[in-house]
């Protein structure tokens, strides 16, 4: 792999990891201050440090280092992400955000590391379990 192509690869990683976290964040939050669920708020937290620990093999400075902030042609919001109209919305947002930013890593880190891939898929099924009983419990709350 040339270095531009190297460079380019980590900076998807980095942005699709960062998104990921943060979207995992949101969910943890809504699960430990809005539903008062310590169960649901470990197992978010929980999938968020995993994925730290497993992006970690690719070294976070180099991921840093590949970060483009100002030439970053993607990084505006759409409209639809500046409209929430409950906590639901936020919680489902940030769940496809997570998963879908799992669904790319998982994607490119087999480019690097097959069985790292195979681990991201892994934290991306398990969100889409919890997701899963954290939309049930919210539905119920509003009802």
């Amino acid at each position: 792999m040339s270095k531009i192509n190297e460079k380019k690869l980590l900076r998807i990683i980095d942005a699709n990891f960062n998104r990921a976290k943060e979207g995992l964040r949101v969910c943890e939050d809504v699960c430990r201050f809005i539903l008062d669920d310590g169960a649901k708020t470990r197992q978010f937290k929980a999938l968020r440090h995993r994925l730290s620990e497993k992006v970690s093999v690719l070294s976070f400075g180099k991921l840093v280092d590949c970060r483009n902030i100002d030439g970053d042609v993607g990084k505006r919001s759409t409209a639809v992400e500046l409209k929430r109209r409950n906590v639901s919305d936020i919680f489902y947002a940030n769940s496809q955000r997570s998963k879908e930013s799992l669904r790319v890593l998982e994607e490119f880190a087999k480019l690097i590391n097959p069985r790292l891939g195979e681990d991201l898929k892994k934290i991306r099924y398990q969100i889409y379990a919890l997701e899963k009983k954290v939309i049930a419990q919210i539905e119920k709350s509003v009802s």
